[in-house]
């Protein structure tokens, strides 16, 4: 369902495609992709130079993309307990993949991704993003989601120790109204 979706979103992969540069520059290329899904992400940060493996909650995730991607490693994994030590990363891509996280349960989380990635190391967070003063729950396919103000989503990115940098906020033409948010912070 996912595998060819950058395809058809030009500013993600302009994105991801930033993100892998830049994680490239710190000579840290070891990244997870968390909440991988089907593991097509993982594979675009391989093609894209970094030492890249994918982390997902799904049973039925990570298998398929043991399939998919039989050269990339995959496991099950919760964002929250990343099975990944401290200070190791130069990269960590959250895809969509905190969209699901209630809001109370954000912060502990973001504090996970900034515990694994090693100084000068750097976060791409991707989510749904709305022009209001507070997180909106909305229904999705999977579970319950939120769209985020891009404000209050950075300030969290702040407050767990990572410092945003850049962002990106577009109208994806969705018929849920949200807008399409990337967030890059880094690790000082």
């Amino acid at each position: 369902m996912f595998a060819d979706r950058l395809e058809t979103q030009p500013f993600a992969r302009a994105m991801i495609g930033t993100f892998a540069e830049l994680v490239r520059g710190t000579g840290n290329l070891r990244t997870a992709d968390v909440g991988c899904g089907p593991g097509h992400l993982t594979a675009v940060l391989h093609d894209l130079g970094l030492d890249a493996f994918g982390l997902d909650l799904s049973p039925a995730m990570v298998e398929h993309a043991r399939r998919a991607c039989p050269a990339l490693r995959f496991d099950e994994a919760r964002m929250e307990a990343l099975p990944v030590e401290d200070r190791a990363l130069g990269g960590v891509l959250a895809h969509y993949s905190m969209i699901h996280t209630p809001p109370g349960e954000l912060p502990a989380l973001l504090a996970e991704q900034a515990r694994v990635l090693a100084p000068g190391g750097l976060l791409l967070v991707s989510f749904f993003a709305t022009d209001g003063p507070e997180p909106i729950r909305f229904d999705h396919k999977v579970t319950p989601a939120y769209s985020w103000p891009v404000d209050r989503f950075a300030e969290l990115l702040a407050g767990a120790g990572l410092v945003p940098f850049a962002r990106l906020v577009h109208d994806p033409a969705s018929e849920r109204g949200f807008l399409d948010a990337h967030l890059l912070a880094r690790v000082d």
